[in-house]
Formats: C-alpha cells, sequence, structure tokens
C-alpha cells in the first residue's frame, strides 16, 4: 500500500521522526525496509536519516502483509457494518471466538475475515483486531486491515480517543442513576475467572441506567480501562451480576444463557480522512427478550 504526506513548517525535520508522527514506529520503519516496501521524496527514494523541507512530498509504500499459513481460512459469515481500504466495522454474533485458541483454530472470527479479505483479493491478509470481545459477549468488532491502520488505531487507544459504549442487562434494582465503579481487578489464581483484588490492576467502569425492570436493570457502559472481563467483574462485585453470567454467579433463569452484555458503539475520528466515524449495534434478539 501507498500513503504519502507533505511536509509543513510544524512537522519534525529528519524523516524518521516525520514518520512517527504519522503511526510508522521505529520497528515499523525497520520493518518496512527488511520486507521490500520503500520510503521516497517525490520519486527519489531515500533513508531515514535524511533531511526534510517544507513542501516536501513523502512517500511510504509498505509491503504487504501475506497469509499466514498457520491462520486456517473460514468462510462463515459475517456481518459488515463499514468497510474501507484501513477499517472493517463488523457486528459480532455471540458465540464466535474472536482470535484462534487451543480450543478453536479454524472458525474464529480472524479465520472468518481472512477469508473475507481473500474473497475480495485484498493485498494485506493479516487482520489486526482492534476491540476484541469475549467469545458469548455480541457486538462491535473494529479490525484494522494493514499495518499502519494498526498503528494509528493503538495510538487512538491509548490516548483514550476510540470511544467504546456497551449495554448490558444486570440482576436486582436500585443502582444509582450514574456511577463509578472502582476496583482493582486480578486474575484468580484459583480459577478462570477474574477477581476484586488490592493487588490487582486499576479499572474503572462508569455506567448509568437506562431502564429499571421488576427484578433487573438494563445500564449503559463505558470502560476506563480494558481489563479481562471487567464489565462482568464489576458489577458482580456490586452485587448485580450479569443476566446469563453463570462465571460470575449472575442468574440463568432469565432465559439467556450467555452474559447479557453486547458492544452497542463505537465512534473515532479516522486518522486516514479526518473524519469522524460513528457506528451503532441494536441489542441482540436474546438479549431484548429479557427486556420484554
Amino acid at each position: 500500500m501507498k500513503f504519502s504526506w507533505t511536509v509543513t513548517k510544524n512537522d519534525p525535520q529528519s524523516l524518521k521522526k516525520f514518520l512517527n508522527t504519522k503511526g510508522i514506529s521505529h520497528r515499523m520503519y525497520k520493518r518496512t525496509k527488511t520486507n521490500g516496501g520503500s520510503f521516497l521524496i517525490g520519486d527519489q527514494p531515500v533513508d531515514g536519516t535524511v533531511s526534510l523541507h517544507v513542501g516536501d512530498r513523502v512517500v511510504v509504500k509498505l509491503p504487504a502483509e501475506v497469509s499466514d499459513p498457520n491462520v486456517a481460512v473460514s468462510h462463515g459469515p459475517i456481518r459488515i457494518l463499514y468497510e474501507d481500504d484501513n477499517w472493517l466495522v463488523v457486528d459480532k454474533q455471540a458465540g464466535l471466538t474472536v482470535v484462534p485458541g487451543p480450543a478453536n483454530r479454524d472458525d474464529t472470527l480472524v479465520n472468518r475475515v481472512k477469508g473475507h479479505l481473500m474473497s475480495e483479493r485484498a493485498e494485506n491478509l493479516v487482520p489486526h483486531i482492534i476491540t476484541r470481545l469475549d467469545r458469548f459477549t455480541s457486538g462491535i468488532v473494529l479490525i484494522a486491515k494493514h499495518q499502519l491502520a494498526n498503528s494509528l488505531a493503538n495510538e487512538l487507544l491509548a490516548a483514550k480517543h476510540l470511544h467504546k459504549k456497551y449495554q448490558a442487562v444486570v440482576a436486582g434494582v436500585g443502582l444509582p442513576d450514574h456511577d463509578l465503579i472502582d476496583k482493582p481487578i486480578a486474575k484468580d489464581p484459583e480459577g478462570y475467572g477474574q477477581i476484586i483484588s488490592p493487588e490487582g490492576k486499576s479499572a474503572q467502569t462508569e455506567y448509568w441506567v437506562n431502564r429499571a425492570l421488576a427484578d433487573r436493570t438494563l445500564v449503559d457502559v463505558v470502560l476506563h480501562t480494558g481489563r479481562t472481563h471487567q464489565i462482568r467483574v464489576h458489577f458482580a462485585s456490586i452485587g448485580h451480576p450479569l443476566l446469563g453470567d453463570e462465571l460470575y454467579h449472575g442468574p440463568m433463569n432469565f432465559g439467556i444463557n450467555r452474559q447479557a452484555l453486547h458492544a452497542t458503539e463505537l465512534s473515532f475520528e479516522d486518522p486516514f480522512s479526518n473524519r469522524g466515524l460513528s457506528f451503532k449495534s441494536q441489542l441482540p434478539q436474546d438479549i431484548s427478550a429479557v427486556l420484554d
């Protein structure tokens, strides 16, 4: 893929520093050079030590990310909300694992996206998952279609400029209309899940009550940190586990057999086009049913 920028008076004057402001790290620079990519000013190949001048046109040709033979191809369905040269936004169904692992190496979201990219005859065949979800959590997943998009998306995440919202149905009522759960989370040394522990990592979950029923509550949730199972363990810790969440002792008698959690919104400013992108996903039928 080819990308180009024009140097302004506010940009760094060395090529490597300039490229760093565009999302190309020192490691990516070396990888690009090693794998057959190139850097040019105008039409002239240059290296990272060259000095830039206002008005120079910097061109980067990134090498194609070829298919990893260890990642199987699946042509299972994916629901695409948006796609361009840089991004793929999908609405993941509950039960679909996101990345291959020991329990499933052949038909995860990554395998299906790889199949989709191959059917499009895409140049880059390595999906980069930006917003990972648990297997039984449904909703919006952002995927970068090449290494520069992956780098820029991770910068957005680090700067908290990639905004995600979730909805969950939790057991019980009586929650404050708006609150912040601020409790450290650690891996359970005796089990699969996570626990609240003073030895854990800092974790903050902000929520708003959307709708209260007789014995359950729909909440809108924003994460300020990204710990494993954060929403699930935080609500369980305050006595309101998610419906269907057997791992964290959520009630299993509401007709839903997975955690009632859905990634409903995603928004960010696209660093390639400098325009805002925003996506929404409606609650799936199994979660909607427990609210009827």
